[in-house]
């Protein structure tokens, strides 16, 4: 079951919304919606679902309806039509206490502005919310601390927000809104107002506390390259609608239409495509089982001039080329002795960090999983192809 799950959720702003209504069930567009009625479209007919523990990135141009979708997550904004359901329980049948109850316990929420108090400190920011719930003052210290410590900042504790540069401002705020411990963690452009390096900064530690808390978090953004780097998977929106949602590698290399494919035609695929997306197939030998003979043969049959060693696991022994195995056979020597050394890279390795790899060794680059098991082979040829492949490339 999805943590978060959206069914044709829409929002309204003004009058006629049965007109309204009707005309989104002809599939109208906003514009022609707007000209008719007067009444702007919000969110039209948003369908989604969040898994657990993932960061999922909604992003789109200004007036997309990105923000207005997240507002309405937890009824900041009141929905039209549509369920929002969380663990499977209706947010927006709620009434204000339960709803109330859902916002101090389960939901947490970070925006653009971080809207500390200049006359609080730092820790005194920090457990807010957790003295609003009525936590007693040292339990809610307790935690305080513990998030201060976790964002590295306890030691600016008592200092005020005038005292901190943008950068260590926006992590009070999500020290703030992660001190309850939230599942579910919702950020408006959080990011947006900081300069290049402290925004690439927080990125990287809202990866790092997410791997660490394992929070849901939900990202509203308007930067692909920031949704790229920090999104398990992204929903792109357009005049209120989403119109695909996908990993990163999915936007990509296959955008839904002519708006997607725009809106990403500027992004560097050699930062996004992994060693996975590029692979080929590894021919192999077994050296646990495998001579000399048998090696060559293998070679002669798929027309290569060398195998990828592996042992019964798969995890990978080295390269063996047809010289050396020839070499062995002469030898009488068992094929372990012959093999020369083969780099590795996991599997989710960036393109990008693949290039400098792959000019400076003598074999192919050996592709391994979280276990270390073999999965595939890179080739300089397909490296290269992917990295000069920029407008319209395919994965296959």
């Amino acid at each position: 079951m999805a943590k978060v799950k959206l069914e044709h959720l829409t929002k309204i702003f003004g009058k006629h919304v049965k007109q309204v209504t009707e005309m989104m069930q002809e599939h109208a567009p906003k514009t022609d919606i707007l000209e008719k009625t007067g009444a702007t479209v919000g969110v039209y007919d948003a369908n989604l679902e969040v898994n657990e523990g993932e960061i999922f990135v909604i992003m789109g141009l200004s007036g997309s309806g990105k923000s207005t979708l997240i507002r309405l997550l937890n009824r900041l904004i009141e929905p039209t039509t549509g369920s929002i359901y969380l663990d499977g329980e209706d947010i927006s049948k709620m009434d204000k206490k339960q709803l109330r109850d859902v916002r101090r316990k389960k939901m947490s929420m970070v925006f653009q502005n971080f809207g500390l108090f200049p006359q609080r400190t730092v820790l005194e920011n920090t457990e807010y919310g957790l003295e609003v719930q009525g936590m007693p003052k040292a339990e809610r210290r307790e935690k305080a601390e513990k998030a201060l410590k976790n964002a590295n900042l306890l030691a600016f504790k008592d200092q005020y927000p005038s005292q901190l540069s943008g950068g260590m401002q926006q992590r009070v705020g999500l020290a703030r809104a992660l001190a309850n411990n939230p599942e579910i963690l919702l950020m408006d452009e959080a990011f947006s107002a900081l300069d290049p390096l402290i925004r690439r900064d927080m990125q990287d530690e809202l990866i790092e506390l997410q791997a660490k808390q394992g929070q849901t978090i939900i990202f509203i953004s308007h930067d692909l390259n920031e949704a790229l780097r920090i999104g398990d998977r992204i929903a792109i929106m357009k005049d209120g609608e989403i119109v695909q949602i996908g990993t990163g590698e999915d936007i990509l290399t296959h955008p839904a239409n002519d708006y997607v494919r725009a809106f990403t035609e500027d992004i560097d695929r050699s930062k996004v495509l992994t060693a996975e997306n590029i692979m080929v197939p590894p021919i192999t030998t077994n050296i646990d089982n495998d001579g000399p003979n048998v090696a060559l043969k293998k070679m002669r049959a798929e027309e290569v001039s060398g195998l990828v060693a592996v042992d019964r696991d798969r995890h990978v022994k080295g390269f063996l080329t047809a010289e050396n195995a020839v070499k062995a056979r002469e030898n009488g020597s068992a094929l372990d002795a012959a093999l020369t050394q083969m780099t590795t890279v996991h599997k989710d390795t960036l393109l990008s960090d693949v290039v400098s790899v792959i000019y400076d060794s003598p074999a192919p680059l050996a592709v391994v999983d979280d276990d270390n098991r073999l999965v595939g082979v890179l080739i300089r040829g397909r490296v290269l192809e992917a990295l000069a492949d920029t407008t319209d490339m395919e994965v296959e």
